[in-house]
C-alpha cells in the first residue's frame, strides 16, 4: 500500500510516520509544506495526480491555543478550510480508496453533554474562542462523509482529544496548553524564578493522550474494512487543568509557586470525549498520563539541545 501522510513534519505526522514505518507492505509518501503547498489547490491535484497513492491520511492543519484561535480566526478558517477540500477532493479524482482524516474534540459543541458521543456533533453552538478552527475541521468531516456516500469510497474521520509528546510546538503564546506549561515551568527552573503565572482558574476539566497512542489507534481504524464516518479517539478519563499545572511542574522539577491568573479565560468548562464506539471496535489507549509526560519532556530537552524546538 502507498500511504501519504500529509503534515509528516507536525507532532501527528510524525507519530504517523513512525507507527506505519513499522507495517510491512506499507510505502509512504510524504512532503514538506516547502516542497507541496496544501492550501494551493492545483498543486495538491498535481501532486495527487502523480503519486496516485492507495491511501491518504491528512494530519495536516494550522493547530494552536486559546490565544491562537482567538487572535488569528481568519486564517485559521480559510488554511483548514483548503487544506481539507483540496487533499480530500484530489484524493477521489486521483483514485484514493481510503482516506483518513483528522479532526479535533473542539468540533464539538461547548456545551455538549460529556463525555461527548460522536452523535451530539452539530447539535449546539461551538466554543467561541476556536469556532474557525472547528468550523474548517466540520467542513472536512462532512466532505469525507458524503463523498463516502455518493462515491462509495471509504473516507472517514477520527476526532482526536488534546495530544501530546515528540515534536509538539512550544510556541510562548500560540502553543497547546500542554506544551506551553512544559517550556514555562523549564525556562522557570533554568531561571530560577519563584513563581510561575498560570491561566484561568484551573477548574476545567481536560483529556490528554500521546500522540503514539493516537497513531496506533489510526492503524487500527485504516485495517478495518467498514468503519465508522466518524470516530472519536480519546484516552477515557481527564483531570482538571490545575491537576494538569501540578503534575508538569512536578515532571519537569519545579518547586516555585503556581500562581493563577483568573482574568484569562477557562475555554470550555470540560471537554471529555465518549469512546466507547472504537473501544468496541477493539482499540484502547496504553500510554498512561505521567508516563507520557515523562517521556515528553525528555523530548523537549532533547529538541532543545539539538536545536529542533517547534515554537
Amino acid at each position: 500500500m502507498k500511504l501519504f501522510i500529509s503534515g509528516h513534519t507536525g507532532m501527528v505526522g510524525g507519530a504517523l510516520v513512525r507507527r506505519f514505518q513499522k507495517v510491512p507492505g506499507v510505502t509512504l509518501v510524504t512532503r514538506t509544506r516547502q516542497e507541496l503547498n496544501l492550501a494551493d489547490q492545483a498543486a495538491v491535484a498535481a501532486f495527487y495526480a502523480a503519486e496516485k497513492p492507495d491511501a491518504a491520511i491528512i494530519a495536516a492543519g494550522k493547530v494552536g491555543g486559546i490565544h491562537a484561535n482567538n487572535t488569528y480566526p481568519a486564517e485559521f478558517i480559510y488554511e483548514n478550510l483548503a487544506i481539507a477540500t483540496h487533499c480530500i477532493h484530489s484524493a477521489w479524482t486521483s483514485g484514493v480508496k481510503r482516506l483518513l482524516f483528522l479532526g479535533s474534540s473542539c468540533i464539538y459543541p461547548k456545551l455538549a453533554p460529556q463525555p461527548m458521543h460522536e452523535d451530539c456533533l452539530l447539535s449546539s453552538a461551538l466554543e467561541p474562542t476556536n469556532a474557525a478552527y472547528a468550523i474548517a475541521k466540520i467542513a472536512g468531516v462532512k466532505m469525507a462523509e458524503y463523498y463516502r456516500k455518493q462515491y462509495g469510497v471509504v473516507f472517514h474521520s477520527a476526532m482526536p482529544t488534546n495530544l501530546y509528546g515528540p515534536g509538539d510546538n512550544y510556541h510562548p503564546q500560540n502553543s497547546h496548553v500542554m506544551p506551553a506549561l512544559i517550556r514555562r515551568f523549564h525556562e522557570a527552573k533554568v531561571a530560577g524564578l519563584s513563581e510561575v503565572k498560570a491561566w484561568g482558574t484551573g477548574q476545567p476539566r481536560r483529556e490528554f493522550m500521546h500522540v503514539d497512542d493516537l497513531a496506533d489507534a489510526c492503524a487500527h481504524l485504516m485495517q478495518l474494512a467498514e468503519p465508522p464516518d466518524l470516530v472519536n479517539v480519546g484516552f477515557g478519563s481527564d483531570i482538571t487543568i490545575r491537576e494538569l499545572v501540578e503534575l508538569v511542574a512536578a515532571v519537569v522539577d519545579y518547586v516555585g509557586e503556581i500562581v493563577w491568573d483568573e482574568s484569562k479565560p477557562d475555554g470550555s468548562p470540560r471537554k471529555l470525549l465518549d469512546t466507547s464506539r472504537l473501544n468496541a471496535l477493539g482499540w484502547r489507549p496504553h500510554i498512561q498520563l505521567k508516563d507520557g509526560l515523562e517521556h515528553t519532556y525528555r523530548a523537549f530537552l532533547a529538541e532543545l539541545e539539538a536545536n529542533r524546538l517547534r515554537g
